[in-house]
C-alpha cells in the first residue's frame, strides 16, 4: 500500500527527528496508558497473547507484560522500536517492525486481547475503515480489544484526525460485540474528550 507507506512515514521522521527529545512527540509520556491501566486494575487475571498496536516506546506493552501476558508490541516505525527495546530489555515483549495492513496470516485471531490507544487517529480517513478491520482480525474467537480514542469535537486540522463515535462503533461490523463503553474528559490540545471503549470477539 504504497499511499499508506506516506502516509505512515512522518512517525519514523518524528521519531528520528527527536530521538534524544522525545518530550518534543506529541503521544510520548513515557507512562502506561492511564485508560490501558484501569482496564488492567479492574480485573485479576490477565494471561494469553496481547497485541499492542502502535507500542512507541513500550509502556502499554510493559504494562501488559507485567500484568501476565504475553506480549507482542508493534509500531511502523524502527526508531521507536529501538528505544522501547532498550527501556524494557529486561521484559519478555517482542517489539516488532509491522505494517498493520499486512500481517502475517499467523496473526489471525490469534490474540487474546489487543490494544488500540491513538494510532487509527493518526492516519488520513481514507485509511480508517481498512485498519479497524485490521485490528479487529487479529482478535482471537472470545478475545477482547480495548480502544482508546480522541473524539472529535470540531473541524481539526490533522494529523492526529479525531474520531466520529459512529467510526468507533465500525468495530462492530467485524465480528466483535461492544461490551463497555466509556467517555473521558482529559487535558489534550486535541480534544478534551476521548472514547475508551471494550470490545469482545464472539466465540
Amino acid at each position: 500500500m504504497q499511499d499508506y507507506n506516506k502516509a505512515s512515514a512522518w512517525f519514523d521522521d518524528l521519531y528520528k527527528k527527536h530521538e534524544d527529545e522525545p518530550h518534543n512527540i506529541p503521544w510520548v509520556t513515557k507512562e502506561v496508558n492511564p485508560l490501558l491501566q484501569s482496564y488492567i486494575d479492574d480485573l485479576e487475571d490477565h494471561k494469553g497473547k496481547a497485541l499492542v498496536v502502535g507500542c512507541g516506546f513500550g509502556d502499554d506493552a510493559y504494562a501488559l507484560d507485567k500484568a501476565g501476558y504475553d506480549v507482542l508490541a508493534i509500531d511502523v516505525s524502527q526508531t521507536a522500536l529501538d528505544m522501547a527495546q532498550k527501556r524494557f530489555t529486561h521484559s519478555t515483549i517482542l517489539f516488532e517492525k509491522q505494517d498493520i495492513f499486512d500481517m502475517p496470516a499467523a496473526y489471525h485471531e490469534a490474540f487474546d486481547f489487543v490494544f488500540e490507544a491513538l494510532t487509527i487517529q493518526s492516519l488520513p480517513h481514507e485509511f480508517r475503515n481498512k485498519m479497524i478491520e485490521a485490528i479487529a482480525n487479529c482478535v482471537a474467537k472470545d478475545g477482547k480489544l480495548l480502544v482508546v480514542a480522541h473524539k472529535r469535537e470540531n473541524v481539526f486540522d490533522g494529523p492526529p484526525w479525531p474520531l466520529e463515535e459512529d467510526e468507533v462503533a465500525l468495530f462492530k461490523s467485524y465480528g466483535l460485540k461492544e461490551v463497555d463503553f466509556e467517555i473521558h474528559t482529559q487535558e489534550s490540545d486535541v480534544s478534551s474528550k476521548c472514547f475508551r471503549v471494550l470490545y469482545k470477539k464472539e466465540a
